[in-house]
């Protein structure tokens, strides 16, 4: 439908055009509250303020339970260090799991955490005949 008319016979915007002035109005809610940007016109400051903390502890909150290496890396200063990792970032991660992943490796780049260990595959586990080595690491004689 290219548009629709509106009551008195008076012609509406065109659905096209509504749908992009929408999607463009949600745009600048989402960067008030992901990312730190003034919120739109219309909405009150503070609340925004407000959800835009809550909701950062809540990406926070499950990171840490996705990374917990990443937590304990962070120690205390958590919050705070979570808070600036996600200031950094121009957009949000697709997901949560990214977003733990790249929070661990935002945390590396600082020294605050280790390079990650080699992947030991489940299956080696299995086959070794002395529990806690792997086949790579050579069988008893």
């Amino acid at each position: 439908m290219s548009g629709t008319t509106l009551p008195g016979g008076e012609a509406a915007v065109p659905d096209a055009e509504v749908r992009r002035r929408l999607a463009e109005a949600q745009g600048r809610v989402v960067a008030a509250l992901v990312m730190g940007a003034e919120p739109p016109e219309g909405f009150d400051p503070e609340r925004m303020r407000v959800q835009a903390v809550s909701l950062l502890a809540k990406r926070r909150g499950i990171v840490a339970r996705l990374r917990p290496d990443a937590a304990a890396a962070a120690g205390p200063d958590l919050a705070s260090e979570y808070a600036a990792y996600a200031r950094s970032r121009t957009t949000p991660p697709p997901g949560y799991r990214a977003d733990a992943d790249d929070f661990a490796d935002w945390l590396r780049a600082r020294g605050r955490m280790p390079a990650p260990r080699g992947k030991v595959r489940w299956w080696s586990r299995l086959l070794s005949r002395d529990p806690g080595r792997s086949r790579a690491d050579g069988w008893p004689e």
